[in-house]
Protein backbone atom coordinates (compact mmCIF):
# COMPACT_ATOMS: atom_id res chain seq x y z
CA UNK A 1 0.00 0.00 0.00
CA UNK A 2 1.75 3.34 -1.05
CA UNK A 3 2.03 6.27 0.68
CA UNK A 4 3.29 9.56 0.77
CA UNK A 5 3.51 11.62 3.34
CA UNK A 6 4.36 15.67 1.92
CA UNK A 7 5.14 18.36 4.53
CA UNK A 8 5.38 22.05 3.95
CA UNK A 9 7.69 23.76 6.46
CA UNK A 10 5.52 27.05 5.91
CA UNK A 11 8.09 29.35 4.56
CA UNK A 12 11.33 28.26 4.55
CA UNK A 13 12.81 29.44 2.04
CA UNK A 14 16.40 29.22 1.44
CA UNK A 15 18.32 32.08 -0.57
CA UNK A 16 16.61 34.69 -2.55
CA UNK A 17 14.70 33.32 -6.07
CA UNK A 18 16.71 34.98 -9.26
CA UNK A 19 13.47 37.42 -9.39
CA UNK A 20 13.49 38.51 -6.12
CA UNK A 21 14.25 42.16 -6.73
CA UNK A 22 11.20 41.94 -9.10
CA UNK A 23 9.15 41.21 -5.72
CA UNK A 24 11.48 43.65 -3.43
CA UNK A 25 13.29 40.65 -1.85
CA UNK A 26 17.19 41.35 -3.22
CA UNK A 27 19.25 39.06 -0.56
CA UNK A 28 16.84 37.75 1.63
CA UNK A 29 17.47 34.06 2.56
CA UNK A 30 15.29 32.11 5.25
CA UNK A 31 17.14 29.70 6.05
CA UNK A 32 20.55 32.06 6.28
CA UNK A 33 19.02 34.59 8.96
CA UNK A 34 18.30 31.99 11.30
CA UNK A 35 21.25 29.68 10.76
CA UNK A 36 23.15 33.35 11.72
CA UNK A 37 21.57 32.64 14.86
CA UNK A 38 23.83 30.13 16.30
CA UNK A 39 20.98 28.16 17.68
CA UNK A 40 20.01 25.82 14.71
CA UNK A 41 20.67 22.31 15.41
CA UNK A 42 18.97 19.81 12.52
CA UNK A 43 21.18 16.41 12.45
CA UNK A 44 18.49 14.48 11.28
CA UNK A 45 17.85 17.07 8.45
CA UNK A 46 21.06 17.17 7.29
CA UNK A 47 21.88 13.27 7.49
CA UNK A 48 19.31 13.47 4.95
CA UNK A 49 21.24 15.60 2.87
CA UNK A 50 19.71 19.30 3.50
CA UNK A 51 23.21 21.07 3.28
CA UNK A 52 23.85 19.11 -0.15
CA UNK A 53 21.05 20.97 -1.87
CA UNK A 54 22.34 23.82 -4.09
CA UNK A 55 23.33 26.97 -2.59
CA UNK A 56 22.70 25.86 0.91
CA UNK A 57 25.82 27.28 2.60
CA UNK A 58 24.57 27.54 5.93
CA UNK A 59 24.16 24.01 6.77
CA UNK A 60 27.18 21.33 6.02
CA UNK A 61 26.91 19.08 3.46
CA UNK A 62 27.21 14.91 3.85
CA UNK A 63 29.02 12.50 2.20
CA UNK A 64 26.78 10.11 1.64
CA UNK A 65 22.97 11.52 2.23
CA UNK A 66 20.12 9.42 3.24
CA UNK A 67 17.55 10.96 0.70
CA UNK A 68 17.24 12.85 -2.69
CA UNK A 69 17.54 16.33 -2.93
CA UNK A 70 16.53 19.68 -5.10
CA UNK A 71 16.37 23.30 -5.18
CA UNK A 72 12.93 24.45 -6.90
CA UNK A 73 12.24 27.69 -8.05
CA UNK A 74 8.79 29.04 -7.87
CA UNK A 75 7.15 29.80 -11.71
CA UNK A 76 4.23 31.59 -10.41
CA UNK A 77 3.37 34.87 -9.78
CA UNK A 78 3.64 35.40 -6.13
CA UNK A 79 5.22 34.67 -3.11
CA UNK A 80 1.89 33.64 -0.51
CA UNK A 81 0.97 30.51 0.63
CA UNK A 82 -2.34 29.97 -1.92
CA UNK A 83 0.09 30.22 -5.21
CA UNK A 84 2.76 28.51 -3.61
CA UNK A 85 0.99 25.31 -2.51
CA UNK A 86 -1.19 25.47 -5.73
CA UNK A 87 2.07 24.70 -7.46
CA UNK A 88 3.51 22.70 -5.27
CA UNK A 89 0.03 20.65 -6.16
CA UNK A 90 0.66 21.18 -10.49
CA UNK A 91 -1.20 24.53 -11.31
CA UNK A 92 0.93 27.94 -12.02
CA UNK A 93 -0.22 30.64 -11.52
CA UNK A 94 0.68 32.79 -14.15
CA UNK A 95 -1.22 36.10 -13.49
CA UNK A 96 -0.68 37.36 -10.20
CA UNK A 97 -3.65 37.68 -7.33
CA UNK A 98 -5.36 40.93 -6.76
CA UNK A 99 -2.96 43.06 -3.80
CA UNK A 100 -4.14 46.28 -1.84
CA UNK A 101 -1.11 48.61 -0.75
CA UNK A 102 -3.50 50.98 -0.08
CA UNK A 103 -6.22 49.41 1.62
CA UNK A 104 -9.22 47.56 -0.30
CA UNK A 105 -12.01 49.99 -2.47
CA UNK A 106 -14.75 51.45 -1.43
CA UNK A 107 -16.91 49.32 -4.01
CA UNK A 108 -15.08 46.72 -1.72
CA UNK A 109 -15.67 47.84 1.88
CA UNK A 110 -19.13 48.82 1.12
CA UNK A 111 -20.59 45.82 0.08
CA UNK A 112 -19.16 44.00 2.45
CA UNK A 113 -20.67 46.18 5.54
CA UNK A 114 -23.79 46.06 3.59
CA UNK A 115 -23.37 42.16 3.92
CA UNK A 116 -22.36 41.73 7.33
CA UNK A 117 -24.08 44.56 9.06
CA UNK A 118 -20.92 46.15 10.88
CA UNK A 119 -18.66 48.71 9.72
CA UNK A 120 -14.91 48.59 9.16
CA UNK A 121 -11.67 50.00 10.71
CA UNK A 122 -8.12 50.09 9.51
CA UNK A 123 -7.99 48.63 5.94
CA UNK A 124 -4.88 48.97 5.82
CA UNK A 125 -1.75 46.68 5.24
CA UNK A 126 -0.56 45.85 8.85
CA UNK A 127 0.86 43.55 10.55
CA UNK A 128 -0.99 41.15 12.51
CA UNK A 129 0.23 41.65 15.83
CA UNK A 130 0.23 45.58 15.44
CA UNK A 131 -3.16 45.41 14.37
CA UNK A 132 -4.99 44.54 16.81
CA UNK A 133 -3.00 46.42 19.22
CA UNK A 134 -3.73 49.43 17.40
CA UNK A 135 -7.22 49.04 16.83
CA UNK A 136 -8.32 46.16 19.23
CA UNK A 137 -9.91 48.43 21.69
CA UNK A 138 -11.59 50.26 19.00
CA UNK A 139 -13.34 47.28 17.80
CA UNK A 140 -14.30 46.24 21.42
CA UNK A 141 -16.21 49.37 22.14
CA UNK A 142 -17.56 49.77 18.33
CA UNK A 143 -18.05 46.33 17.35
CA UNK A 144 -16.31 47.59 14.37
CA UNK A 145 -14.15 44.78 12.29
CA UNK A 146 -10.75 45.37 12.02
CA UNK A 147 -10.06 44.86 8.21
CA UNK A 148 -6.30 44.27 7.34
CA UNK A 149 -3.91 43.14 4.21
CA UNK A 150 -0.44 42.61 3.14
CA UNK A 151 2.05 42.31 0.95
CA UNK A 152 0.12 39.43 0.03
CA UNK A 153 -2.95 38.49 -1.92
CA UNK A 154 -5.33 38.10 1.71
CA UNK A 155 -8.53 39.92 3.15
CA UNK A 156 -8.09 40.07 6.88
CA UNK A 157 -10.79 40.25 9.38
CA UNK A 158 -9.61 40.54 12.85
CA UNK A 159 -12.29 40.30 16.16
CA UNK A 160 -12.02 39.64 19.77
CA UNK A 161 -13.61 36.20 20.20
CA UNK A 162 -15.80 38.11 22.57
CA UNK A 163 -17.26 40.41 20.84
CA UNK A 164 -17.55 38.48 17.59
CA UNK A 165 -18.32 34.80 18.94
CA UNK A 166 -15.54 32.56 16.41
CA UNK A 167 -18.92 30.97 14.21
CA UNK A 168 -20.07 34.28 13.46
CA UNK A 169 -16.29 35.15 12.43
CA UNK A 170 -16.33 32.26 10.09
CA UNK A 171 -19.59 32.92 8.96
CA UNK A 172 -18.33 37.04 8.09
CA UNK A 173 -15.40 35.50 6.28
CA UNK A 174 -17.35 33.01 3.87
CA UNK A 175 -19.49 36.15 3.27
CA UNK A 176 -16.46 38.43 2.58
CA UNK A 177 -15.33 35.58 0.20
CA UNK A 178 -18.38 35.33 -1.78
CA UNK A 179 -17.86 39.24 -2.35
CA UNK A 180 -14.03 38.86 -3.43
CA UNK A 181 -14.31 36.94 -6.94
CA UNK A 182 -13.32 38.37 -10.03
CA UNK A 183 -10.92 41.20 -10.76
CA UNK A 184 -10.91 41.31 -6.11
CA UNK A 185 -10.49 37.53 -6.25
CA UNK A 186 -7.88 37.71 -3.34
CA UNK A 187 -5.96 34.56 -2.48
CA UNK A 188 -7.61 34.11 0.71
CA UNK A 189 -9.89 35.48 3.49
CA UNK A 190 -8.59 35.16 6.69
CA UNK A 191 -10.24 35.30 10.05
CA UNK A 192 -7.66 36.29 12.71
CA UNK A 193 -9.54 36.32 16.38
CA UNK A 194 -7.80 37.45 19.63
CA UNK A 195 -8.55 37.64 23.03
CA UNK A 196 -7.91 39.33 26.09
CA UNK A 197 -7.84 43.43 27.15
CA UNK A 198 -6.20 46.42 25.98
CA UNK A 199 -2.83 46.75 25.64
CA UNK A 200 -2.43 42.91 25.92
CA UNK A 201 -4.59 41.40 23.54
CA UNK A 202 -3.13 38.17 21.79
CA UNK A 203 -4.63 36.55 18.68
CA UNK A 204 -5.67 32.82 19.49
CA UNK A 205 -5.78 29.41 17.59
CA UNK A 206 -8.93 30.01 16.21
CA UNK A 207 -7.38 30.87 13.06
CA UNK A 208 -9.23 29.80 9.87
CA UNK A 209 -8.35 30.49 6.08
CA UNK A 210 -11.07 30.55 3.17
CA UNK A 211 -9.33 29.89 -0.05
CA UNK A 212 -10.16 30.58 -3.74
CA UNK A 213 -11.12 27.36 -5.25
CA UNK A 214 -7.73 25.95 -7.16
CA UNK A 215 -7.76 25.85 -10.86
CA UNK A 216 -9.37 22.17 -11.72
CA UNK A 217 -6.94 19.38 -12.07
CA UNK A 218 -4.50 19.48 -9.55
CA UNK A 219 -2.55 16.82 -7.82
CA UNK A 220 -5.27 16.05 -5.58
CA UNK A 221 -7.50 15.78 -7.78
CA UNK A 222 -6.13 13.50 -9.48
CA UNK A 223 -5.60 11.40 -7.00
CA UNK A 224 -9.48 11.33 -5.31
CA UNK A 225 -10.14 10.44 -8.85
CA UNK A 226 -8.27 7.57 -9.26
CA UNK A 227 -9.67 6.18 -5.55
CA UNK A 228 -6.49 7.49 -3.49
CA UNK A 229 -6.60 9.36 -0.23
CA UNK A 230 -6.17 12.87 0.03
CA UNK A 231 -5.50 13.38 3.63
CA UNK A 232 -5.11 17.01 4.59
CA UNK A 233 -3.11 17.94 8.00
CA UNK A 234 -3.28 21.63 9.16
CA UNK A 235 -4.79 24.55 6.58
CA UNK A 236 -4.27 22.60 3.68
CA UNK A 237 -8.10 21.55 3.54
CA UNK A 238 -8.67 25.42 3.64
CA UNK A 239 -5.88 26.19 1.31
CA UNK A 240 -7.33 23.98 -1.64
CA UNK A 241 -11.33 24.93 -0.53
CA UNK A 242 -10.90 21.14 -0.03
CA UNK A 243 -10.91 20.45 -3.70
CA UNK A 244 -9.86 17.25 -3.97
CA UNK A 245 -9.51 16.43 -0.19
CA UNK A 246 -10.77 13.29 0.87
CA UNK A 247 -9.84 13.97 4.46
CA UNK A 248 -8.92 16.96 6.62
CA UNK A 249 -7.31 17.13 10.04
CA UNK A 250 -7.40 20.86 10.67
CA UNK A 251 -4.89 21.75 13.57
CA UNK A 252 -3.69 24.87 15.86
CA UNK A 253 0.06 24.69 16.20
CA UNK A 254 2.93 22.54 14.82
CA UNK A 255 2.77 20.28 17.60
CA UNK A 256 -0.69 19.05 16.58
CA UNK A 257 0.23 18.93 13.18
CA UNK A 258 3.30 16.78 14.31
CA UNK A 259 1.34 14.54 16.49
CA UNK A 260 -1.40 13.89 13.54
CA UNK A 261 0.94 12.95 11.10
CA UNK A 262 2.74 10.44 13.42
CA UNK A 263 -0.99 9.11 14.19
CA UNK A 264 -1.62 8.77 10.51
CA UNK A 265 1.53 6.77 9.88
CA UNK A 266 0.15 3.89 12.53
CA UNK A 267 -3.00 4.20 10.29
CA UNK A 268 -3.44 2.41 7.12
CA UNK A 269 -4.57 4.14 4.03
CA UNK A 270 -3.39 4.26 0.16
CA UNK A 271 -2.41 7.89 -1.37
CA UNK A 272 -1.48 11.24 -0.04
CA UNK A 273 -0.78 12.78 3.49
CA UNK A 274 -0.57 16.24 2.90
CA UNK A 275 0.95 18.67 5.77
CA UNK A 276 1.47 21.80 6.43
CA UNK A 277 3.17 22.93 9.70
CA UNK A 278 2.09 26.38 9.58
CA UNK A 279 3.86 28.17 12.90
CA UNK A 280 7.31 29.02 11.12
CA UNK A 281 5.41 31.33 9.25
CA UNK A 282 2.91 32.41 11.83
CA UNK A 283 5.17 33.14 14.40
CA UNK A 284 8.16 33.58 13.89
CA UNK A 285 8.65 34.86 10.16
CA UNK A 286 6.59 37.60 10.50
CA UNK A 287 7.36 38.13 13.62
CA UNK A 288 11.13 38.99 12.95
CA UNK A 289 12.13 36.30 15.64
CA UNK A 290 15.16 34.38 13.63
CA UNK A 291 15.69 32.70 17.19
CA UNK A 292 11.93 31.48 17.57
CA UNK A 293 12.36 30.28 13.77
CA UNK A 294 15.72 28.27 14.69
CA UNK A 295 14.15 26.30 17.48
CA UNK A 296 10.89 26.04 15.88
CA UNK A 297 13.04 23.93 12.95
CA UNK A 298 14.99 22.08 15.69
CA UNK A 299 11.73 21.01 16.82
CA UNK A 300 10.69 19.78 13.62
CA UNK A 301 14.14 18.17 13.56
CA UNK A 302 13.64 16.26 16.97
CA UNK A 303 10.44 15.01 15.77
CA UNK A 304 11.63 14.10 12.51
CA UNK A 305 13.88 10.96 14.21
CA UNK A 306 10.76 10.09 15.51
CA UNK A 307 8.50 9.92 12.71
CA UNK A 308 11.35 8.16 10.12
CA UNK A 309 10.98 4.53 12.12
CA UNK A 310 7.72 4.68 11.82
CA UNK A 311 7.81 4.69 7.93
CA UNK A 312 7.36 1.56 6.08
CA UNK A 313 8.78 -0.44 2.83
CA UNK A 314 7.04 1.64 0.53
CA UNK A 315 6.34 4.64 1.83
CA UNK A 316 7.47 8.16 0.55
CA UNK A 317 8.34 11.38 2.52
CA UNK A 318 9.17 14.75 1.10
CA UNK A 319 9.54 17.76 2.75
CA UNK A 320 9.31 20.89 0.92
CA UNK A 321 8.40 24.84 1.52
CA UNK A 322 5.97 27.55 -0.36
CA UNK A 323 7.86 30.26 0.27
CA UNK A 324 9.78 32.53 2.57
CA UNK A 325 9.70 34.47 5.36
CA UNK A 326 13.06 36.08 6.11
CA UNK A 327 12.74 37.46 10.08
CA UNK A 328 16.25 39.43 9.47
CA UNK A 329 15.00 41.19 6.25
CA UNK A 330 13.69 45.04 6.24
CA UNK A 331 9.63 43.60 6.31
CA UNK A 332 7.23 41.12 8.01
CA UNK A 333 6.06 39.97 4.39
CA UNK A 334 6.72 37.07 2.65
CA UNK A 335 9.85 36.78 0.48
CA UNK A 336 10.37 35.39 -2.46
CA UNK A 337 12.90 32.74 -2.20
CA UNK A 338 13.72 28.82 -3.43
CA UNK A 339 12.95 26.47 -1.38
CA UNK A 340 14.33 23.17 -0.32
CA UNK A 341 12.97 19.29 -1.64
CA UNK A 342 14.12 16.41 0.70
CA UNK A 343 12.47 13.30 -0.54
CA UNK A 344 13.59 10.28 1.40
CA UNK A 345 12.40 6.42 1.04
CA UNK A 346 13.88 3.31 2.45
CA UNK A 347 14.57 1.66 -0.51
CA UNK A 348 15.13 4.64 -2.75
CA UNK A 349 19.04 5.65 -4.10
CA UNK A 350 19.60 8.98 -3.25
CA UNK A 351 20.34 11.48 -5.91
CA UNK A 352 20.82 15.59 -6.46
CA UNK A 353 18.27 16.99 -8.43
CA UNK A 354 20.48 20.27 -9.03
CA UNK A 355 18.18 23.12 -9.00
CA UNK A 356 14.68 22.37 -10.50
CA UNK A 357 12.24 25.10 -12.53
CA UNK A 358 8.77 24.82 -10.64
CA UNK A 359 7.28 22.99 -7.47
CA UNK A 360 5.41 20.95 -10.19
CA UNK A 361 8.72 18.80 -9.64
CA UNK A 362 6.71 17.48 -6.54
CA UNK A 363 3.15 16.79 -8.05
CA UNK A 364 4.56 15.01 -10.71
CA UNK A 365 6.77 12.84 -8.63
CA UNK A 366 4.02 12.25 -6.01
CA UNK A 367 1.75 11.28 -9.33
CA UNK A 368 3.88 9.24 -10.93
CA UNK A 369 4.50 6.95 -7.89
CA UNK A 370 0.85 6.58 -6.89
CA UNK A 371 -0.10 6.46 -10.42
CA UNK A 372 1.60 4.26 -11.98
CA UNK A 373 -0.05 1.00 -11.22
CA UNK A 374 -3.73 2.86 -12.18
Amino acid sequence: MKRVFLIVLDSFGIGAAPDAADFGDEGVNTLGSIAATGTLKIPNLTALGFGNIDGVGAVDGVENPLASVARLRELSRGKDTTTGHWEIAGKVSEKAMPTYPDGFPDEVISAFEAAVGRKVICNLPYSGTDVIRDFGEQHVKTGDLIVYTSADSVFQIAAHEQVVPIEELYMICETARGILQGKHGVGRVIARPFEGTAPDFKRTGNRRDFSLKPPYGTMNDRLKEAGLDVIGVGKIGDIFAMAGITETHPTHCNKEGMEETSELANKDFHGLCFINLVDFDMLYGHRQDAVGYANAINEFDKWLGDFLPLMRDEDILMITADHGCDPSDNSTDHTREYVPLIKYSKNSEPKNYGTVDGFGFIADTVLEYLLEEK
